[in-house]
């Protein structure tokens, strides 16, 4: 491993994306060579490299998988590794990695539900989430109330939120009669609650909120909710085209390890919604 930015290399790791390695190291958690890291500092295999005072297990770029996978948000999960309140979380039913770990691409709230994506390279998850790449995400939404042609020609225009001018790229109408009518709408960044400040700004009410794609990543009707997917060999090398990464060798599994994954991925359990009165484990 030749020198490379200390986050980068981090996050191919495993331990995140680089975006929130930065965080690490702005938090003081990480130490190379007996002193604490700073922004901007690189790194190679010489270097001893502590996160939190324990050696990290640090991959080479020859070594670390790219292994991508979709999952169906039900509401009710929190996006975070770690809830302190105790709530179910997006990480408790992905299938376990014997190296490194899922880094969730983008978050979702509490009370949406739909398309997550998941890698354990963090060099696909810093081109998915980087502002630069132009990512766009698309949701199907239920709001409640009149929505005449001039409102959506207004929320394409760009509406001033509290944290700045925010806009659809693009809003049609999908379905529905009556008080209630769903649209899908498109987004070009990922700020909290975007979608339903928008519509919220408006004065009508979201009912329902679900990611349907992220980028050219769609959610498959078969990949029911509270469920999982990996993305085939193929697909990972087509998406990481379009990204512009280099391509790595495929991953091999042991065929004890395929077999316990397929199996794993066989008995899903479908879950629209979860929280204390739903949960089982």
């Amino acid at each position: 491993m030749s020198d490379e930015k200390l986050q980068k290399v981090l996050a191919r790791s495993g331990y995140g994306s680089r975006r929130e390695m930065e965080r690490w190291i702005e938090e003081r958690r990480v130490s190379v060579n007996g002193r604490t890291a700073t922004q901007g500092d690189r790194v190679s295999h010489r270097d001893q490299i502590l996160v939190d005072g324990h050696a990290a297990n640090i991959v080479s770029e020859a070594e670390s998988p790219r292994r991508v996978l979709i999952y169906n948000k039900p509401v009710g999960e929190v996006s975070t590794r770690h809830d302190p309140e105790g709530r179910p979380t997006v990480y408790d039913h992905l299938p376990p990695l014997r190296t490194g770990r899922w880094i969730a691409i983008g978050r979702l709230d509490l009370n949406t539900s739909g398309l997550l994506v998941f890698t354990t390279d963090g060099e696909l998850a810093h081109m998915m989430m980087h502002p630069s790449a132009n990512i766009d995400r698309e949701y199907a939404v239920r709001v409640l109330g009149n929505v005449p042609e001039e409102m959506l020609e207004r929320l394409k225009a760009g509406v001033l939120l509290e944290d700045g001018m925010a806009k659809f790229t693009d809003v049609r109408f999908f379905d529905g009669d009556g008080a209630n009518k769903w649209y899908h709408c498109v987004v070009m960044e990922g700020r909290n609650r975007e979608v339903r400040r928008l519509w919220e700004s408006q004065g009508l009410q979201v009912s329902r909120l679900k990611r349907v794609r992220y980028g050219s990543l769609f959610l498959p009707s078969d990949v029911k909710a509270g469920t999982w997917k990996e993305l085939t060999q193929k697909d990972i090398k087509v998406l990481s085209t379009r990204l512009g990464l280099d391509q790595k060798k495929p991953v091999r599994m042991k065929p004890a390890d395929k077999e316990k994954l397929e199996r794993r991925y066989k008995h899903q359990q479908v879950r629209h919604s979860v929280g204390p009165k739903h949960r089982k484990d």
